[in-house]
């Protein structure tokens, strides 16, 4: 006979929709522990740019997967993974419910879904291509992407170069050229050799808020990162001081937020300039979430943002039936 399935909840959904706060909700209710499911969130000292939970929610309910390596480490959807996994059979250990939460769709199914095998990658390639960033832009190299593999163009800013040369890397990696219409995009290759998370019953909510509401609630907290009378000197300070510790070539500085405030540090923006930027970058990463996010299989909707009160109680209902 087989051991039987653990609950995990899994939630999910656009940037400030409210994750943190049904998450916290949900651990506290149903004794839970939070596994963050952030990119950027796993880094310390980069505290204004992640919106992570403060430092009082993170007492209230443990967190884990938030601070776990330096900025100017490279931390990967696998390394993410493998210690994902391992925190998750810790809290299923304790006894306790484990709920992930966050907003980067590639580490939720390097996760859930497994990692397939990384192929070889060809001699001079990865040069080539940050050489096109270099001349042509960020955003041309992932218009590239696009062309190769739109869905995971869908998840990769175009300005996380390493990430967006990565991919292509790997729709390349059958031996075929940018022009040849013969290659298997990288979230096909998912699909090959992985090794799917097993032993755990999911149920999977998604946060699906009015659009008109979720940017009016991005553009609040993209200025709120900004400001400069914040008692923590708001973002551009904090890029200053990371430029400052690790140097601007560090690539958690390429992420939303931090990109544009290092862009006025540089002179190249004003900051009224940079907020409006990065609400704009945010507005169009929380479209990019919801279109990954959609191609998720089972996924409970919840129209609504994570602090309002019929939102909760919903999820507590999907929650206590999915563990009864």
């Amino acid at each position: 006979m087989s051991p039987p399935d653990h609950p995990l909840i899994v939630l999910v959904g656009p940037t400030a929709s409210g994750k943190t706060s049904l998450a916290l909700s949900l651990a506290q209710q149903f004794n839970g522990e939070i596994i963050s499911c952030d990119s950027v969130a796993v880094y310390r000292e980069m505290e204004i740019g992640t919106a992570k939970p403060t430092h009082e929610e993170r007492a209230l309910v443990p967190h884990l997967m938030i601070d776990i390596a330096w900025p100017n480490e490279s931390c990967t959807a696998g390394d993410y993974s493998r210690q994902a996994r391992e925190a998750l059979s810790g809290i299923t250990e304790r006894g306790r419910l484990p709920i992930i939460a966050g907003g980067t769709g590639l580490y939720l199914r390097a996760l859930i879904d497994g990692l397939f095998p990384a192929p070889p990658q060809k001699p001079g390639q990865r040069e080539r291509l940050r050489n096109i960033a270099s001349t042509r832009g960020p955003a041309y190299l992932h218009r590239i992407l696009t062309r190769l593999d739109q869905a995971a163009a869908a998840t990769i800013h175009p300005n996380d170069v390493p990430k967006v040369v990565r991919a292509i890397e790997v729709s390349l990696a059958t031996g075929q050229s940018l022009s040849s219409n013969k290659r298997t995009p990288m979230t096909e290759q998912w699909q090959q050799g992985r090794d799917s998370l097993t032993g755990y019953r999911i149920l999977r909510l998604g946060l699906n808020p009015a659009r008109s509401l979720l940017y009016e609630r991005i553009n609040q907290r993209a200025a709120a990162m900004f400001s400069s009378e914040r008692p923590d000197g708001g973002i551009i300070e904090e890029t200053r001081r990371l430029i400052a510790r690790y140097g601007e070539a560090c690539r958690p500085l390429t992420s939303l937020g931090y990109a544009e405030a290092a862009a006025v540090l540089r002179k190249e923006l004003t900051p009224e300039q940079a907020v409006t930027q990065a609400q704009q970058g945010h507005r169009n990463y929380a479209k990019r979430q919801l279109t990954w996010f959609r191609r998720e299989p089972d996924m409970h909707w919840l129209p609504g943002c994570g602090g309002d009160a019929d939102i909760t109680d919903q999820a507590h209902h999907l929650v206590a039936k999915h563990l009864h």
